[in-house]
């Protein structure tokens, strides 16, 4: 069938290979800026454009006019964001970065990085060697953007990341002379080549290559030099534009020709752009040579199209398409996606175009919906899912609109259909028709938005300072804003000097965001502390939730009180130590101690730090709070430690008293007593006394059978009867002593009855001694001992 709409800027290039034009903007350039005369650096995926005077052009300036470059950066629309007055040495080239920074090198090697609203960024060197740079390329490097360098005596050094400035020479073995024509890079593999033009060979060089290998594309006509070379943004192609006017297009390599076209034009062209489609095959690829009021597009197939235009035209290669950039308008150069050839196509006989039809007479209520229905019946899935694809690569909200309707009239007539793809589809359209306005003039492709990722383009909307849009995306399709709201905090912070109002409101915003778990405020306090506003970073700390990012960042500004009322707040033991030690090494002595007394958990965890790591410490703090127990305690432990408790027990009992602990004082005054004795004793024994307890001096010296000097012992330290009747009784059984026992025994009452009597002599298997004291034991007792003793 025939439908034809939406195809008036269609042109074919081949079998089956359509491409369009459209429309995206009218520019808005201020009155200065005429392409002519300039320069165009442009960011992919709808990003920035940078636009600076071309220096080897000759243009009359006004009276008072600086000679030096200003770069001025626009959106898509042509509406200005900033201008840059290079003042620095003489400028090689520009170009953007994947975080869409501005990079400007210069002569001497040395690269400038600049954010789109012309702040300084960063800055580094090519390398010490490198001061005569007479030419430049910036690429997309498999780690990130890279930037090469060609010095005016033909080295050629390659950084492959800008965030991480490592420069290397491509070869030492490389010899160009100046019959170098043209140069490009190409990233294959995560490995970075040259392609080098001389003469009508092209030599292909790798970093540590030893050998070389120069090619010659083959072509019908004849030619002495190639004046320019294209990659293409996915670096699997390659075109390459003669002196005479002949375009090649082949395989990155140089090893396979897709086709050769004599152009018939001999003036300079200047670009050579790849339009691509983000398929690998070369045959719906297309290059575009750009003169300079008229733009050729050719095909793989060797078939071209010509527009011409009235101003000077620059190209932008996008990874599916080229924009288009004149005076007064952006446009928009692609290969018409399959899906909507499916629809819009010339004498197309697809479901999609029969269902799109189907759904325009069912809106004039034609009974002849039903009949293109019932073409389709069982293709009807196929053609609800090229609607959706369709209206997906459409600009216009018009278009778009009557896919999506036709998308969802055909799905109301299939069971089980899955929406998720048709939501999608929907929830995108809304958020690329946003992108697309001119207010904002971010003009990509549904291709581009799926590559990049919804969270990559808020962060660019972020950039761009569009807060309440990104806002409203990151709610729309369900995704974090935490990062949104952080950036916005940190402009606030930079540009707003009133540090009061500012916190006032960075803490409503983020209370009101409604997020399911509260704003974290450390990255923000941090970057306050970065930029010097250390009170604002203080005030926002405070509102932090998370101590462990809290006390750390309160340490790091010097607040360590605060840091430690929030670690004991927190309960975090390890955070307590952080803020105490942190506290301790970067306050005075007697400010620490002063301080620390007025947070009782804060001081118990130092005291049991000083415990284990300084005792003259602890000491020290017990003695400034008249802590006596604790003095006490801790002389104690010491003395015992040391050994040395016979010196310090005065102290020991005057602290304990002190503390109104008479109990202790008292067993600190007898452990005195004890001590004496037991020096005594050694003396006149020559043996160990020392550390014993009461009752094993008391039991050692029966041993001995210093029965005066023990019972001595029993009256001084009032030792009870009971208990020195059990010393006496076994000691004489251990030493076998029966005789002893005996006398005991009948000497006068036991105090203890005499069972134990009993009981030792059955544990030592004496019998017959038993039976001596069984007829004394208790009533109660007697028969159970009279069995234990047989």
């Amino acid at each position: 069938m025939s439908l034809l709409c939406n195809t008036g800027d269609w042109f074919t290039l081949g079998q089956g290979n359509a491409f369009r034009k459209i429309e995206l903007y009218t520019m808005e350039w201020p009155g200065s800026i005429n392409l002519e005369h300039m320069r165009v650096y442009a960011a992919p995926y709808g990003g920035p454009i940078a636009v600076v005077k071309d220096p080897k052009l000759f243009v009359k300036l006004d009276g008072g006019a600086s000679t030096r470059p200003i770069i001025r950066i626009f959106n898509c629309v042509g509406k200005l964001l900033s201008s840059i007055n290079w003042d620095c040495g003489n400028l090689v080239t520009l170009g953007w970065s994947d975080a869409e920074e501005l990079i400007g090198v210069q002569d001497d090697g040395t690269i400038f990085l600049h954010d789109m609203f012309g702040n300084f960024v960063h800055k580094f060197s090519v390398g010490k060697d490198v001061t005569d740079v007479a030419d430049a390329r910036i690429f997309t490097s498999a780690s990130g953007t890279g930037v090469a360098v060609m010095t005016s005596g033909f080295k050629i050094y390659i950084l492959n990341n800008i965030k991480d400035p490592k420069s290397r020479p491509l070869s030492e073995l490389l010899n160009l002379t100046s019959s170098l024509t043209c140069w490009e890079m190409v990233c294959k593999d995560r490995t970075t080549s040259c392609l080098l033009a001389s003469g009508n060979e092209i030599t292909l060089v790798r970093h540590g290559d030893n050998a070389f290998t120069n090619t010659t594309p083959a072509m019908r006509h004849d030619y002495q030099s190639i004046s320019l070379l294209a990659v293409s943004f996915d670096h699997e192609h390659v075109a390459l534009l003669t002196n005479t006017g002949c375009l090649w297009m082949g395989s990155w390599d140089l090893k396979r020709k897709y086709c050769e076209f004599a152009t018939g034009r001999q003036e300079q062209a200047n670009q050579l752009v790849w339009c691509i489609d983000g398929s690998t095959g070369p045959d719906g690829q297309a290059v575009i040579v750009c003169y300079a009021h008229l733009l050729l597009v050719v095909g793989a197939s060797g078939e071209s199209s010509v527009y011409t235009y009235d101003t000077p035209v620059a190209l932008i290669a996008e990874m599916d398409c080229v924009r288009v950039l004149t005076n007064y308008c952006h446009e928009l150069v692609q290969r018409v996606p399959p899906s909507t050839s499916k629809i819009f196509g010339i004498n197309i006989s697809e479901p999609a175009s029969f269902l799109f039809e189907a759904h325009r007479k069912f809106r004039d209520r034609s009974h002849q919906s039903d009949e293109y229905l019932c073409l389709i019946q069982h293709r009807l899935p196929a053609a609800v899912a090229d609607c959706v694809q369709a209206a997906g690569h459409e600009f216009d909200p018009s278009t778009q609109k009557c896919l999506i309707q036709a998308a969802y009239f055909g799905k109301s007539f299939l069971s089980g259909y899955d929406c998720t793809d048709y939501i999608t589809m929907c929830r995108t359209l809304k958020v690329l028709n946003v992108l697309r306005d001119r207010n904002v003039g971010i003009p990509i492709t549904i291709q581009q938005f799926n590559h990049l990722q919804p969270v990559v383009i808020l962060d660019r909307l972020v950039f761009r300072k569009y807060y309440g849009l990104a806002i409203h995306i990151a709610k729309y399709l369900k995704l974090q804003e935490t990062r949104i709201l952080e950036h916005w905090a940190f402009q606030k912070i930079t540009h707003e000097k009133n540090d009061d109002e500012v916190a006032r409101k960075i803490a409503a915003k983020f209370s009101s965001a409604g997020l399911r778990e509260p704003m974290s405020y450390a990255n923000v306090a941090d970057k306050a502390q970065q930029i010097g506003k250390t009170k604002l970073a203080i005030t926002l700390l405070e509102m932090e939730t998370k101590k462990k990012l809290q006390v750390p960042l309160l340490l790091k500004l010097g607040a360590c009180e605060k840091a430690l009322i929030a670690a004991t707040q927190s309960g975090d033991i390890d955070l307590i130590y952080m803020a105490i030690l942190e506290m301790k090494n970067t306050t005075a002595l007697a400010k620490f101690h002063m301080t620390i007394r007025r947070y009782p958990l804060a001081q118990n965890l130092y005291k049991k730090y000083c415990q284990l790591n300084s005792l003259s410490t602890l000491k020290d703090i017990h003695s400034q709070e008249d802590d006596f127990l604790s003095q006490a305690e801790l002389a104690l432990r010491e003395a015992l430690q040391l050994g040395n408790l016979d010196a310090s027990i005065p102290d020991i009992s005057g602290n304990y008293r002190k503390a109104g602990k008479p109990v202790e004082a008292d067993l600190a005054d007898e452990t005195k007593k004890l001590i004496r004795h037991q020096k005594l004793l050694q003396d006149k024994y020559q043996k160990d006394f020392f550390g014993l307890a009461l009752h094993a001096m008391v039991r050692k010296l029966l041993q001995l059978g210093d029965q005066r000097y023990a019972e001595k012992l029993k009256s001084e330290f009032r030792m009870s009867d009971r208990r020195f009747w059990w010393l006496r009784v076994q000691t004489y059984a251990d030493n076998y002593q029966w005789e002893e026992l005996e006398k005991l025994g009948r000497a006068k009452k036991s105090a203890i009855g005499y069972e134990p009597f009993v009981e030792v002599c059955l544990a030592k298997q004496n019998v017959t001694e038993a039976k001596k004291y069984l007829p004394r034991c208790g009533e109660e007792t007697k028969l159970k001992w009279y069995l234990r003793a047989g």
